[in-house]
């Protein structure tokens, strides 16, 4: 029971939150919020002690390096969702509380299963853990039809992703005839039957909604725009972080020669997706909806690292995926605390902000540059990595592509920097920022400068972990 004691853990603060929601009138509930972080950081702490290197339920669950570091990195997103929400003001959030954070600790003990994940059934499973609570969250807001709209939207186009995933995944087992990884494996040997190969393209076509890679990213603009912004930060992040753990386990574990087979078409849909997810933030005057497609461009850089199917491109994978968390759920957490106070998150709102309020617009500058890899802060080394390792692979046209599509991106991150350092105020009220959303976005802007200034640390973890894929 020593491997599960973070799966414990998670499922004894559930059950704690599910108890005080029952015995507290709906007046004092927003304590509830308080208790879910400081549990949450207690299983952060907790996570640094956990053993490695034990098999559960005969090998289809495992807690190795890999696991861990990606569990810490969902327990760390839910920790910082869940801090900046404590100020949601929303009569919904004040009179379901419990409901809310049950609903994110189910999803986050859906990802950590995943994570440990060797076995068909437990990754499909695991996935359905996690995502159906996610459908319910989007639609929190259940009284604003555009809510209701997005989170509808995001149910069916993720109940068709999950019978995709289930068609891909009997494919698999019928043609290897078991449902552990490492069977799926030696069914690979020597090249793999045809239905083998097309299983495991289908189940990447599955995982690609979860990660939100194009096309598989109808969802996310709508979704993105229409629910609260905490969770949203959450959600750009932890699911797509859980998806990159499946790929791991399924494309590059143990796989040898024949994880090769997918390079043309990760490497086709990490081009695609950069491209697509860029030039579609262009347009964009709502800062959420292009934060969302430029979420879409990132997953896209992502994936280079997975068409390296190399060492390194592996471990750069995870990096990137580390930073992405501070960087993006700290500009959204800046877009949270500008709608609070202007009604808005269009780019109008961002007007003068720096002199409104200049170290929120310092914050948001930092996480702005860091997701469009300016030196040198985290973002910038993230993508570097990740070029630097697709490159070595022999990827030359698409780092060359990510590149120019950098530049591009330069242009929809500054568009938000111009109106909030060059263009006047309409007003030069402050923007107040609760304590607790001011402590989150103080986190991320801290985090993003330290990687970029010592990087190094991070990198050698991340080595360290992914050398046992391979």
């Amino acid at each position: 029971m020593r491997f599960l004691a973070l799966e414990l853990g998670l499922a004894g603060l559930g059950l704690l939150v599910f108890c005080l929601g029952l015995a507290l009138p709906p007046g004092r509930r927003r304590p509830l919020g308080g208790i879910v972080a400081a549990g949450l950081l207690g299983l952060l702490g907790l996570s640094v002690f956990v053993e490695t290197g034990g098999l559960l339920f005969d090998g289809a669950f495992v807690m190795d390096g890999l696991a861990r570091l990606f569990k810490q990195l969902f327990i760390l997103a839910t920790f910082l969702g869940v801090l900046g929400s404590l100020a949601l003001e929303a009569a919904p959030f004040r009179r379901r509380a419990p409901e809310y954070y049950l609903l994110i600790l189910a999803s986050l003990l859906g990802m950590m299963v995943l994570a440990s994940a060797r076995d068909l059934v437990l990754l499909f499973v695991a996935f359905e853990l996690m995502s159906i609570p996610l459908y319910v969250l989007a639609g929190f807001l259940k009284r604003e039809d555009v809510a209701v709209e997005a989170a509808l939207k995001f149910f069916l186009v993720g109940s068709v992703s999950t019978a995709v995933l289930a068609y891909g995944l009997s494919f698999v087992y019928g043609m290897s005839g078991t449902t552990e990884l490492a069977g799926v494996v030696r069914a690979l040997e020597g090249g793999g039957h045809p239905l083998l190969l097309l299983g495991l393209l289908l189940v990447l076509a599955g995982i690609g909604f979860k990660i939100a890679a194009f096309p598989f990213h109808m969802w996310v603009p709508d979704t993105y725009e229409a629910a609260s912004t905490p969770y949203v930060a959450w959600l750009s992040v932890a699911p797509k972080a859980a998806g990159f753990a499946a790929i791991f386990r399924v494309y590059l574990e143990g796989v040898g020669e024949p994880a090769a087979f997918w390079a043309p078409f990760a490497g086709a849909l990490a081009g695609i997706t950069i491209v697509a997810g860029n030039l579609m933030a262009l347009p964009q005057t709502n800062v959420k909806r292009l934060l969302a497609y430029s979420g879409i461009a990132h997953i896209g850089y992502m994936l280079l690292g997975f068409a390296a199917v190399s060492h390194s491109g592996a471990a750069m994978i995870l990096f990137y995926l580390v930073v992405y968390v501070f960087g993006n759920m700290g500009a959204f957490l800046v877009v949270e605390a500008v709608g609070r106070a202007e009604g808005s998150v269009g780019l109008e709102a961002f007007r003068g902000l720096a002199q409104r309020s200049p170290l929120l617009a310092l914050a948001m500058l930092i996480f702005l540059l860091s997701l469009g890899g300016i030196p040198f802060v985290a973002g910038f080394w993230a993508k570097l990595y990740v070029f630097w390792a697709a490159w070595a692979a022999g990827l030359h046209g698409l780092v060359l592509l990510g590149a120019v599509l950098t530049v591009v991106a330069l242009f929809y991150y500054l568009m938000v920097a111009k109106r909030m350092y060059i263009d006047p105020p309409r007003t030069e009220a402050p923007i107040p920022v609760p304590p607790s959303l001011a402590a989150t976005i103080l986190i991320g802007a801290v985090a993003v400068v330290l990687f970029g200034v010592y990087p190094r640390p991070l990198v050698d973890a991340a080595l360290a972990v992914s050398a046992a894929l391979f």
